[in-house]
């Protein structure tokens, strides 16, 4: 039975089509409409004012040098909101559940960065490894603490997205499935239940969006240290 419990995070097929992209295609088809006017609706305007307070809110700490990252952080943070929400459908599965996908963005991001503070400015970059003032005896074991501390970077990235779009998952389905089974005999219990249920629900949804925003700024701040 418990395993049962994590058959949400399979990909749900119909005749062998997955309905992910079923769930994918009709979002765009409500939202994205042509239109002669320059400025198309409200929702624009405030699509065009949350993108701008977004960008800044990144790209102020950072040198000039890395505001060239501000379509890939924007398009970053888009593209992990839309796969949070999209798992909180019905008849859907989150991909950013998966670990292999998250790590599979964690990584190349990390190391990109990483790259860039090397070819840029090596000194400064590897200076990190060993702070300033450090005791002659405790430079070796630092430096060995520094970089693994660097390794690990990624591995925490994609850990943390994916323990807690899980977690929140689990505890849904386990609430759900509780307040199904409670119904017949303690209706009571089973609406109260329910609205427990309702409750995790909108934290999930905040969950979801925090999660973006926090994989996101992240990385934004490894990026800071090497431009």
């Amino acid at each position: 039975m418990n395993l049962n419990f994590f058959d949400q995070f399979l990909s749900p097929q119909l005749l062998g089509v997955p309905l992910i992209l079923l769930a994918m295609i009709i979002p765009p088809t409500l939202i994205f409409t042509t239109t002669n006017r320059l400025v198309p609706n409200r929702l624009i305007i405030l699509q065009s004012w949350m993108v701008f307070m977004f960008t800044k809110q990144l790209m102020t700490p950072l040198n000039k040098p890395g505001h060239k990252w501000a379509a890939i952080l924007l398009s970053l943070m888009l593209f992990l909101l839309s796969l949070n929400m999209l798992g909180l459908l019905p008849y859907t599965f989150t991909p950013t559940t998966q670990l292999s996908m998250n790590m599979g963005l964690a990584v190349p991001l990390w190391l990109a960065t990483v790259l860039i503070g090397l070819r840029n400015q090596p000194t400064i970059s590897l200076g990190h490894l060993l702070p300033e003032g450090t005791p002659t005896p405790l430079i070796p074991i630092l430096i060995i603490i520094e970089t693994i501390s660097l390794f690990i970077r990624p591995l925490a990235l994609g850990v943390r997205l994916t323990a807690n779009l899980t977690a929140g998952h689990l505890l849904i389905q386990l609430i759900s499935t509780a307040t199904f089974v409670l119904l017949p005999t303690m209706t009571t219990t089973a609406a109260l239940t329910f609205i427990v249920l309702l409750l995790l629900t909108g934290l999930e949804v905040a969950v979801a969006m925090i999660q973006a925003y926090v994989f996101t700024l992240l990385l934004s701040l490894y990026l800071q240290e090497n431009v």
